[in-house]
């Protein structure tokens, strides 16, 4: 079982830590340039497109819990149906997204409340990045899928060229062309659309035409459109609050000042740092735990948990030493100006502790996802979120200040994963032949 594991988990880890990695070159880039409005810039245009990009992930999420189901059971067919539906509603949902951008570009700032420079270059980085959507959903799409199939070499390959493609372009733009927050932008287009390319090119040559051609009756089948719009809308409405959320974090950090916008720009870099590395895991929960299911195999799906929650919150507890260890030369890899490395270390502490905490509900959730029970997720996500986050962050606004929202953000993991835990017995852990 850890063999299998590890398989799977260490190419989900390599390629997860090159998204923060591009992310934090960005902000590295970005945060060098004489305005530190560049970097609120990016802060905001990269909230706005978690919101609109994150609310499709369901595409990736969703598509590899029915696509492991359909592995488990040894259903080609049905695996070609699942890819067609995730590509047709990420054509669809990408054409929404471009035909609605200048609305949507208008809510975000009816919504934000920042300086002017920050919002005139957010603007100029949405106006720009807006035209990756249908490389970014189909990517979703199709990694989701070979997830499902138990592949996570070609996600790995797929990830990382696109993003070293990403970071290369983004210097030479910024470095080599004297571009700012465009350059950000045009380089991640630009890269998005060769990830794309290269995804169907791996699809083609090693699955063979048989995986892209479906018939339209069982593209349309109702029993199984229910089903992957049911899973579908939980995923939805959990993605959407957990975008609330971080999204949340980002307004109220930019009400709080540019720097402080600055300084949790650069923290919350090291918990997608975190989130990413031990997503590796949960990615593998995701196909383990739906190809048991599949098979119909309650031994190894509840051995598979508990192994995926052993190794997951080891990683875990391995990266908040290594925060603790580096400390402020951490910070000082993500910007050169001394008052904010100093800001930043007053807020250090939280990131220190995150991994002990949010290592333990990102497994759950790929536990959940390839089990497809994503009613808990939903839930569990709307509990933390508007009984937990919100709360806290008023109640203790007044006397903590900034250290409210990090507070916030602590509670908001640990309840997350504590209600998951709950919910296990009755979702994760019940007989397979049994009907709820």
């Amino acid at each position: 079982m850890n063999r299998r594991i590890l398989r799977l988990a260490i190419p989900n880890i390599i390629s997860n830590l090159s998204i923060p990695l591009l992310s934090s070159v960005d902000t590295a880039l970005v945060g060098r340039l004489d305005g530190i409005y560049y970097l609120g810039a990016i802060a905001i245009g990269g909230m706005i497109f978690n919101f609109l990009y994150w609310g499709f992930s369901f595409l990736r999420m969703g598509t590899t819990g029915l696509t492991a189901h359909a592995f488990g059971r040894k259903s080609d067919q049905e695996s070609a149906a699942i890819l067609s539906r995730a590509m047709l509603v990420a054509g669809i949902g990408s054409l929404l997204l471009i035909l609605f951008q200048k609305p949507l570009l208008a809510l975000a700032f009816g919504i934000v409340n920042t300086s002017a420079d920050v919002e005139q270059y957010a603007g100029l980085y949405f106006s720009i990045r807006i035209w990756d959507a249908p490389a970014v959903l189909g990517l979703y799409a199709i990694q989701g899928w070979f997830l499902g199939m138990q592949n996570a070499r070609f996600p790995m390959i797929i990830t990382i060229f696109v993003n070293l493609l990403n970071i290369a372009l983004n210097v030479f733009f910024i470095y080599g062309l004297g571009m700012t927050v465009d350059g950000v932008a045009l380089g991640t287009v630009i890269a998005q659309y060769c990830g794309l390319a290269l995804a169907v090119g791996l699809l083609l040559k090693y699955y063979g035409k048989k995986y892209i051609r479906t018939k339209y009756q069982e593209l349309i089948d109702p029993a199984e459109l229910k089903r992957f719009f049911s899973v579908s809308r939980d995923i939805f409405i959990r993605t959407m609050s957990l975008i609330f959320t971080f999204s949340f974090f980002t307004v109220q950090s930019a009400m709080f000042g540019d720097d402080i916008l600055a300084v949790n720009t650069i923290l919350i870099q090291l918990w997608h740092i975190l989130s990413y590395g031990v997503d590796g895991f949960a990615y593998a929960a995701e196909s383990l735990t739906g190809r048991y299911i599949g098979e119909n195999n309650e031994k190894k799906r509840n051995k598979a948990v508990r192994y995926l929650l052993a190794w997951g919150m080891g990683l875990g507890v391995a990266i908040c030493l290594v925060y603790a260890g580096l400390n402020d030369s951490l910070i000082s890899l993500f910007t050169n100006h001394d008052e904010i490395i100093q800001l930043a270390m007053l807020y250090f502490g939280w990131t220190i502790a995150a991994p002990l905490i949010n290592s333990f509900c990102f497994i759950w959730d790929g536990i959940y996802i390839g089990a497809t029970e994503t009613g808990p997720m939903r839930d569990s996500m709307l509990i933390s979120t508007f009984i937990i986050f919100l709360p806290v962050y008023y109640l203790t606004l007044e006397p903590l200040g900034n250290h409210a929202l990090w507070l916030a953000m602590t509670s908001y993991m640990l309840i997350r994963g504590l209600a998951l835990l709950l919910y296990a017995p009755r979702y994760i852990f019940r007989p397979l032949n049994s009907t709820r």
